[in-house]
């Protein structure tokens, strides 16, 4: 009997170290970006989230430093 696995699902919703790691940023500096409005993020109870379309966001916003 074979078994088939389900494609994994997209995440929607990162942790500030998840987000840090997608980023290829210290987790610090997510929390930095956050602070100062930069990475916009939800928040759920006590926790805060942000969601792949913020992440694809702030990365989209990023300038190119001049030559």
């Amino acid at each position: 009997m074979s078994t088939t696995t389900a494609p994994p699902v997209a995440r929607l919703l990162y942790k500030p170290e998840e987000a840090a790691e997608a980023l290829a940023i210290g987790r610090s500096t997510v929390y930095e970006l956050m602070a100062e409005g930069s990475l916009l993020y939800i928040k759920l109870g006590r926790t805060r989230r942000i969601r792949r379309s913020d992440l694809e966001a702030y990365v989209a916003n990023l300038a190119p430093l001049p030559n």
